[in-house]
């Protein structure tokens, strides 16, 4: 009886074993927001809404994003999450750029203080750089510089107002793809007393103005 008992209660617990489900894996954080189209409306007052201005023909995915554009006036579009972190972003793709002023960045927003970021990656001119240039850091295969840059009674996400950007702008430019290791930067500004608030958006985007001619396509993930 006792050999029995024991021989039941083992196959018991084998039975238990092979139903548990198994945990699922922690995948890669699958991108939540697009930069465009309705999401642009808050914008619209800084010329960056892709319907205005040239022909900005643009397309969100599950993962990512397309865009193609030729005498662009000013215009931002991207994927990304609707709220910004020290996350890990990885992208994979390509730009182009044949007239005109385009970059890649990672970009974003924060409020309270109100911050409008950048994490350049490439760009055919100067790009986002402007304003003070006051440090660098090295992150993810390069030197980047480190710029701030007050707008004063800008157009914004929260309305027209006063405030800063902060701006890492890619020694080594790529377009290719990589991994943007976001904490180094919000790091090293923070080291610079650059201080960031209670995140909004942040994006993968393709940028340009000033008769823009080029292209963007790109998968992204974050970890």
């Amino acid at each position: 009886m006792v050999a029995f008992t024991q021989l039941a209660l083992a196959f018991t617990a084998i039975v238990g074993t092979l139903a548990a489900p198994a945990a699922e894996p922690i995948g890669p954080e699958t991108p939540d927001f697009v930069l465009g189209g309705e999401n642009l409306a808050r914008r619209q007052d800084y010329n960056q809404n892709y319907k205005t201005g040239g022909s900005v023909n643009f397309q969100s995915s599950s993962n990512g994003y397309s865009v193609t554009f030729s005498g662009a006036g000013d215009f931002v579009v991207g994927k990304g999450w609707k709220t910004g972190t020290t996350r890990n972003i990885t992208y994979t793709g390509s730009t182009t750029a044949s007239s005109g002023t385009v970059l890649l960045s990672i970009y974003g927003w924060s409020k309270n203080p109100l911050v409008e970021y950048y994490i350049q990656e490439y760009s055919n001119g100067a790009g986002a750089a402007q304003g003070t240039k006051i440090g660098t850091l090295e992150s993810d295969g390069s030197t980047y510089d480190i710029w701030k840059h007050q707008q004063v009674n800008q157009p914004s996400i929260s309305g027209t107002a006063t405030f800063w950007q902060y701006i890492s702008v890619r020694q080594k430019k790529r377009t290719d793809g990589g991994t943007v290791t976001v904490a180094n930067h919000f790091d090293a500004w923070a080291k610079q007393g650059l201080k960031l608030g209670s995140m909004d958006y942040q994006t993968l985007a393709t940028e340009g103005w000033g008769n823009a001619g080029g292209n963007s396509k790109y998968t992204i993930s974050g970890a």
